[in-house]
Parts: C-alpha cells; structure tokens; sequence
C-alpha cells in the first residue's frame, strides 16, 4: 500500500477516535460542555483540511505530524494524571472499556501517523 493512502487512513483513524474521546470525556464530565469544546472541533477541522485537502504537500504534512503528535499525546496525559484511569474508578465504570480501548487505539493510530508524516 502507498505510503500516502496509509498516512490518510491512520490520520482518518485518529481523528475518528479523538472524535469519541471529546465525546466521552463530555458525557462523563471530565471536559466542559459548550463554546469551550469549540476550540477542539477548529483543531479537528484543520487536521482533517491538512489530511485530506492538503495531502501529498508539505503544508498537510505538517498539520497532519501536529495533529498526530496532539493526538498521541491524549492517553500520555490521560493515563499519567493524578491517578491515571484506574484511580478515577473510569476503568471499572460502565464504558470504561470503550473509554481504555479509544485511548489505546488514538494512541497505536497516532503515534502510526506521525512517523509516516515525518518520513
């Protein structure tokens, strides 16, 4: 498979999974509801302009390493807080798996598309 058709797909993928994180970290209270999430959908937009609009140029590789970069960085700073997702008791909770599987998975898809970015 193309290194670029690949590099779509995983930015696709994290994007996806960050899309659910927002989500779930709205429903269960840890990120504000409002104006404030409007912030996170301006930085998904640009992330998804830079994947598939700007793709193959070196302005959408930079977006797209940004955003890979941002996107990895979500379980780091998750599951290294005060606690990380056990001590909050969000592992043991209803949706926890789905809450530990979108970490892990943002994570794999991230980390993926930021070194084919930078490459």
């Amino acid at each position: 498979m193309k290194q670029n058709v690949l590099l779509t797909l995983t930015s696709l993928l994290s994007i996806l999974f960050m899309t659910f994180h927002l989500a779930d970290d709205i429903v269960r209270g840890m990120e504000r509801r409002g104006p404030s999430n409007l912030l996170a959908v301006s930085i998904l937009v640009t992330w998804l302009y830079g994947t598939l609009l700007l793709a193959e140029r070196r302005s959408g590789y930079v977006i797209t390493l940004l955003g890979s970069l941002l996107g990895a960085s979500v379980p780091v700073i998750h599951f290294r807080v005060v606690g990380g997702v056990a001590g909050r008791g969000i592992a043991e909770s209803s949706g926890g798996f789905f809450f530990v599987w979108t970490l892990v998975a943002l994570g794999v898809t991230a980390v993926f598309s930021s070194l084919l970015a930078a490459r």
